[in-house]
């Protein structure tokens, strides 16, 4: 991953191309990204479903005190992997604009909106000196008549996904997603296909401690975390 002798002078600054045309900060940023914890996400003929695995490097660790979920708005939530404190920088950002949009023309905001905003931001942030890229992806899931998942990496791209992951297994779960996922799964198929992926992405053993769930229904368009029991469930 690593720039050749030749060409670290490019990797010092976020504003010089290589003269292949790579931004090494960027690519940096995206290896940052794959030392994160898996996190997945899949989109249901009713809904859509986010899940994240919590790496929990010490049995002294509070599991509730590391979220990997978060609630954009009531009908958008996102999870990421990568450094975790620059995605909550991000989904403050994205739960202003929510804000703003509902003040302003009295209905929530599209999926695609939100996503296409926070993805202005961080791309944004690999133009400038004095400022480095932001060292995560998300995955963005919402409801607005239709379900929607988009990924946002860090160079500020953005694409949209019916089943996608994020992190270190990233690689491993999409091979497995592109031989089991299937158009118009229910809610409750996707939870069951999104715990089976976040299982391919390493050996780690999931417990309702370590893995966080929510889920959209396009009836309700309102996500919910779903509890200790009901990851259980699952699991089981």
């Amino acid at each position: 991953m690593y720039p050749s002798p030749q060409a670290q002078a490019y990797d010092r600054a976020i504003t010089v191309f290589s003269p292949d045309g790579r931004l090494f900060q960027v690519e940096y940023a995206k290896e940052a990204v794959k030392r994160g914890a898996t996190a997945v996400g899949v989109v249901c003929a009713d809904g859509v479903v986010l899940a994240a695995f919590k790496n929990a490097t010490s049995s002294l660790l509070v599991p509730e005190s590391m979220k990997k979920i978060f609630e954009i708005d009531t009908h958008i939530a996102s999870t990421a992997s990568g450094l975790i404190a620059d995605a909550r920088r991000l989904v403050d950002i994205a739960r202003l604009e929510a804000q703003r949009h509902r003040l302003s023309y009295a209905e929530p905001a599209s999926v695609e909106l939100i996503a296409k905003n926070l993805c202005d931001i961080m791309q944004a942030y690999t133009q400038y000196g004095g400022i480095r890229p932001f060292g995560v992806s998300l995955l963005i899931a919402g409801v607005d008549g239709s379900a929607k998942l988009y990924e946002a990496e860090p160079s500020g791209a953005l694409t949209g996904y019916k089943a996608a992951a994020v992190g270190m297994g990233k690689k491993e779960v999409e091979e497995f997603f592109e031989k089991e996922y299937k158009e118009g799964i229910s809610l409750e198929e996707g939870v069951a296909l999104a715990l089976k992926a976040i299982k391919k992405s390493g050996d780690a053993k999931l417990t309702s401690d370590n893995i966080e769930i929510a889920v959209a229904s396009t009836k309700k368009k309102e996500f919910t975390v779903l509890s200790q029991k009901e990851v259980e469930k699952y699991l089981k």
